[in-house]
């Protein structure tokens, strides 16, 4: 014992130099391995070009998926500075590269906003990629350095003349890093799009050249966030033009777009010198509090609400409403590395002042408009309380004694982290589950359909359907009432809302396992968007799976093969090269026996299941709003030109 106290000393403590660290912990550094930390090594390059941009300097950014998968960003900005650097003695390109918290961001001289402030840059990218080059065009002449998983592979030298400015860098992600290094077109297409909003008047592109995907986008955006709150509401009829407020004080600079529609749902985004700021942060929570403040202030001085009944929560205020927040601060405050909360306190104050004043006008102004507001707050608040007491009531007769619904085949383990929840089909299929499940740590609930469009729905019906209750009881987490996902208390929307709370979540893998058909596909939609609209969280960690169930078995001497889809049917026929073959097609999970659900999918080691992952919950908004909203023509429209994404739930996976 001796020995081993002894042996703790100088020598056991490591230093990590250089960008050694981050290939060590990347996840500290980008959040994840997965395919969000992927994309956050190619959007930190794109930032340094947006940060160009905002200072003026920049108005084209050109991104290219490469047929070879590595990814090249170009813009037309200054250019990374050169020269030597006065303490570091190298090229500042080489140090900018090569090493963290280095940049032109830190003292104000270089930029005056940046997105790129939190130890997480251009020189994160280079270390997590397996090669990297930039080229600098820069005072009429072109400089290049190329670098091997961070290391600069040779000095930087100048290759030649150039007429243009502005940085080129490519760069191929690790595969000794990632889980995966395909770049999702549609994921990186996403973000140009709102950049170019948030950047009005910069033009953005994207091209894909990988063999038989090759594609291109262009966007440029004059309109700024008026256009994009506009863009965001797309199928929801507007009560109004879009409210646009903007003012700056002490270096901060604060822009807010709102627009009510006849919608009753809220679809508010939030962004800090353009990093969008998914869990929100101080800018968020003074525009909710002014919002729910004024409104409520407003109602009372008109007589649209009686001074003895109570005040409108935050989440019935902003029924309907879509909002984009964009500040622009010297020195952003983000909590956690990968920048997804404000926590400067000064910009809260200036963001409740700024809607709190403009706000007051418009309504004032627009009477009437401000009357269809309140009214929408009313009839929210009134759900609100019969949801709660619809929540009460399913509870006492939806319920066992044990406290969960009886229906429930639940698993021996308590340990969410090991424990999945099936959520099958049909009283049939849910019996041939609970044979062929692992009872240690599979659930197996069955539910005889939703039959409620929850994109349609308040809360109050959506709890007086005891299949929804049976759901939420089972995973233990709560809902949130009105659609807000554990923002509650800061922005006065206690009362009126229930907290999700994802610490008491049962279940780390929640499989919707539906028929492999249309009626199959509308099931899952439905229950995708009441996890949207009312547990979020579970898609925002990756809880959420759809099961893959094969559309037939075939059986060849003596053998059983299983096949998803008829093109796979007739690769495995092929394969077989038998003419003793019998197919059988399913045609739904009753007709599938305890051993072929367990073979095909439930077993983890054989199963094929589809993660739900919404990285841009603005766009799936928009497509739950199209596929079940009340706009016909552009339902028929989008099923028509997305047929084969609508039918198999793509737009989920």
């Amino acid at each position: 014992m001796s020995q081993e106290k002894n042996s703790y000393n100088a020598a056991q403590i490591k230093v990590l130099k250089g960008l050694e660290g981050v290939r060590r912990r990347p996840a500290m550094y980008i959040g994840s391995t997965g395919r969000s930390g992927l994309h956050h090594i190619l959007f930190e390059v794109v930032d340094n070009s947006v940060d160009e941009a905002f200072a003026g300097e920049c108005d084209q950014i050109d991104v290219i998926i490469m047929a070879d998968g590595s990814v090249s960003v170009r813009d037309n900005g200054r250019g990374i500075p050169v020269d030597k650097h006065p303490t570091e003695k190298r090229p500042a390109l080489e140090v900018v590269m090569t090493t963290l918290h280095a940049g032109g961001k830190f003292d104000g001289g270089g930029y005056k906003v940046s997105g790129g402030l939190h130890g997480v840059g251009v020189s994160c990218t280079n270390a997590l990629s397996e090669w990297c080059e930039v080229e600098v065009c820069r005072d009429g002449n072109r400089y290049y350095q190329a670098y091997d998983r961070g290391m600069p592979r040779e000095a930087m030298k100048q290759t030649g003349k150039c007429k243009l400015r502005g940085t080129y860098t490519r760069f191929s992600p690790d595969p000794q890093i990632f889980e995966t290094t395909e770049y999702e077109y549609d994921v990186i297409a996403n973000r140009l799009r709102e950049l170019a909003y948030l950047a009005a008047g910069v033009t953005f592109t994207l091209t894909d050249e990988r063999p038989g995907q090759r594609r291109d986008e262009r966007w440029c955006e004059k309109g700024g966030i008026k256009a994009y709150v506009k863009a965001l509401a797309e199928g929801k009829e507007a009560l109004h033009k879009p409210i646009y407020f903007q003012r700056g004080r002490d270096d901060v600079d604060v822009e807010i777009a709102l627009l009510w529609t006849e919608g009753i749902y809220e679809n508010t985004v939030s962004y800090v010198n353009a990093i969008h700021t998914i869990e929100g942060g101080t800018h968020l929570s003074g525009f909710k509090t002014a919002v729910t403040r004024t409104i409520n202030a407003y109602a009372l001085d008109t007589g649209l609400r009686k001074e003895k009944e109570r005040n409108f929560t935050g989440n019935e205020v902003r029924e309907g409403l879509t909002a984009v927040i964009n500040v622009k601060l010297v020195n952003p405050q983000f909590e956690g590395q990968t920048k997804t909360k404000l926590g400067n306190s000064d910009v809260e104050g200036l963001a409740n002042s700024i809607v709190g004043e403009g706000l007051r006008d418009f309504l004032e102004e627009n009477p009437r408009v401000a009357k269809h507001i309140i009214t929408k707050a009313t009839t929210a608040a009134r759900a609100s309380d019969a949801a709660r007491r619809a929540a009460d009531a399913t509870r006492k007769t939806a319920l066992s004694s044990a406290g969960m619904p009886g229906k429930l085949a639940d698993c021996a383990s308590k340990k969410a982290e090991e424990c999945e929840l099936f959520i099958v089909e049909g009283n049939s299929a849910g019996g041939n589950a609970k044979q062929a499940r692992d009872s240690r740590y599979q659930a197996i609930l069955p539910l005889r359909g939703v039959g409620i469009n929850v994109e349609k729905s308040r809360m109050d019906r959506v709890l007086a359907n005891a299949e929804i209750m049976s759901l939420i009881t089972a995973l233990g987490a709560g809902i949130s009432m009105n659609g807000d996902n554990g923002d509650n208390g800061e922005n006065g929307d206690a009362e009126g809302s229930s907290k999700f709370d994802l610490e008491k979540l049962r279940y780390h893998r929640i499989i919707i396992m539906a028929d492999a058909d249309i009626d199959g596909s509308h099931i899952s939609a439905l229950l995708l968007t009441f996890f949207f609209r009312y547990m979020q969280p579970l898609l925002a960690q990756g809880y959420i799976y759809l099961a893959q169930p094969p559309l037939f078995r075939v059986k060849a001497k003596g053998d059983t093969y299983y096949a998803l889809d008829e093109r796979e049917l007739e690769q495995l026929l092929k394969d077989i090269k038998s003419r003793d073959v019998t197919v059988n097609r399913f045609k739904g999970l009753s007709e599938m026996d305890a051993d072929d659900l367990a073979e095909t999918t439930m077993d983890p080691e054989k199963r094929v299941l589809r993660q739900v992952n919404l990285e841009q919950a603005e766009e799936a908004d928009r497509i739950i709003s199209t596929l079940l909203g009340d706009d016909v023509p552009r339902r028929r429209k989008f099923l028509v030109e997305h047929a084969k994404v609508a039918h198999d739930l793509d737009l989920w996976a």
